[in-house]
């Protein structure tokens, strides 16, 4: 044993840095990742979690939709075989015309794939020891197909969209509608009664959608049908002991938390490693004019652009005096030579650049995280989900702009690049931004690790849970007491009434008998 715990101290000075400040562990935990329904940008925010857990010496397992999961050796990874997101195939420009298509083909997707996923021989090999494993790790939100593994099981999530009521209120910590915003919400507080109302409302029908009319009531019957003894999935994700929640008070606002809700935001975040040399040349190339940098992240292909929006761009940018470095994934004639086009471009590495004056972006919160980590004003380009609420608060906190896709114009691109390169409030407010976000004790990954361990020391740490979290809402709005204090002030009204009544009775009965015999 004494040997073993050596070793990983040993394995911790070489991994380096972010966990330097952290205790050995007592001894190797084994830990099960489960993302059988995973996005790239949420396996970003699970990655560094991974690989942080893996540097401490721990045994790290992955079960995904996504093949290729980490490039760390030390993990070991589990393709379900199944993968739940074809990117490839993948048109996001149409949801700029319908979200609720969106939600309801994802929705169809993930509950026609369960079946097919607890046929996987991956699924089957690790379901069938699973009561080996210390700890199980999953997505908070879409991921509740993985729930027959957490069964009598300690496990914690990860809310890679940061703050969601609907989940914070599972924990017990009901976020108040008067200005927490709902997952997502466009318009950031102070708000006037009717958007008070309007968010209300949110935050009421979309964790009634979700869990009783729609999603949840599709997936547990799917569920129950292959495991009949299980328990409702809604009380299986009440069960978790911990969520590790993608954002800080320095990004997006202050939010009331309870011990059991621990902020990491920007978690994946790093300081730039240098470039390749033919980028770094022509980079070198832009001279004191700069680069802009342009990248619509990993799911919204550039070659599913919209041509009349493409050609806007190519217009646009050959009107710049800066570069531009564009991520596009395929062949684009007719670009300028200021323009470099790349399918794939090593996106932290480029931020850091101090060549580099902005970037344009669809708004994704870690694109949106990587840009105030490196300092680095943002264009944001909304398309679906959480963006358009991201895009607002980049305005919001003057950290740069956005623009709609129905409203562009090449005047209108080139006038709000140099709006934002020319305007130096747009970079002194990111770099405090920046600042504010790296003034923390511990690093994120400091955080993530320790709150994983300390959950597995305290055996599930129930100690953690929020009493609230098993109150029911008549129990935790007391509508039950309210209702008998008002049944009271009726009981007590209606007394008095009587008392008064007998009184006058009386009163005036004996008044009229005086006057009777003078």
């Amino acid at each position: 044993m004494r040997v073993q715990v050596m070793m990983m101290v040993v394995v911790m000075v070489m991994a380096g840095g972010v966990l330097a400040t952290l205790k050995p562990p007592e001894r190797s935990y084994k830990i099960l990742m489960l993302l059988m329904a995973s996005s790239p940008s949420h396996r970003n925010v699970f990655v560094p979690i991974a690989e942080a857990l893996a540097d401490r010496g721990h045994q790290v397992e992955i079960l995904s939709s996504l093949p290729d999961f980490s490039t760390s050796r030390r993990i070991i990874q589990h393709f379900s075989g199944i993968n739940f997101m074809d990117i490839e195939h993948i048109n996001m420009f149409k949801v700029l015309q319908n979200e609720i298509d969106e939600f309801e083909i994802f929705v169809n997707v993930t509950i026609s794939i369960v079946d097919e996923v607890y046929k996987s021989p991956a699924v089957q090999e690790l379901y069938s020891r699973r009561k080996t494993f210390d700890l199980f790790v999953t997505d908070h939100l879409c991921n509740e197909m993985s729930h027959p593994f957490l069964h009598e099981m300690p496990f914690i999530t990860v809310a890679a969209p940061g703050m969601d009521p609907m989940q914070s209120a599972m924990l017990g910590n009901v976020q108040n509608p008067a200005f927490t915003p709902s997952l997502l919400a466009t318009i950031p507080p102070p708000w006037n009664v009717y958007q008070r109302l309007a968010n209300t409302a949110a935050h009421l029908l979309f964790p009634f959608f979700y869990n009783h009319w729609y999603y949840l009531p599709k997936l547990q019957n799917k569920i129950s049908s292959l495991f009949p003894n299980l328990p409702p999935l809604k009380e299986l994700t009440r069960n978790q002991s911990l969520t590790l929640l993608n954002t800080h008070f320095s990004l997006d606002m202050p939010y009331p938390l309870l011990p059991s809700q621990v902020e990491v935001g920007a978690l994946h975040c790093r300081p730039g490693n240098p470039l390749p040399q033919d980028l770094d040349s022509w980079m070198e190339g832009a001279g004191e004019a700069g680069v802009v940098y342009f990248s619509l992240g990993s799911i919204t292909k550039g070659t599913k652009m919209p041509a009349k929006y493409r050609d806007l761009f190519i217009q646009a940018f050959s009107r710049l005096d800066q570069r531009v470095i564009w991520k596009y994934e395929g062949a684009l004639p007719g670009v300028s030579d200021n323009v470099l086009i790349k399918p794939w471009m090593p996106q932290q590495d480029i931020l850091s650049d101090p060549r580099v004056k902005m970037f344009m972006s669809h708004g994704g919160l870690l694109g949106t995280q990587e840009a105030i980590y490196h300092a680095k004003p943002i264009l944001a380009l909304p398309i679906h989900g959480d963006q358009p609420r991201n895009a607002q608060n980049i305005a919001n906190k003057g950290i740069g702009l956005y623009l709609n896709w129905d409203e562009l114009s090449a005047d209108l691109i080139v006038y709000t690049i140099q709006e934002i390169i020319n305007n130096s409030r747009y970079k002194r407010k990111i770099e405090n931004m920046s600042r504010a976000l790296k003034d923390q004790v511990e690093t994120p990954q400091d955080l993530a690790v320790y709150w994983t361990e300390y959950v597995i020391r305290h055996k599930g740490a129930p100690h953690l849970r929020s009493p609230a979290a098993s109150l029911s809402w008549v129990e935790f709005l007391m509508l039950d007491v309210v209702c008998g204090l008002l049944l009271a002030a009726v009981m007590t009204v209606l007394v008095l009434r009587k008392i008064a009544l007998v009184v006058v009775t009386v009163a005036f009965t004996g008044r009229t008998k005086t006057n009777t015999l003078k």
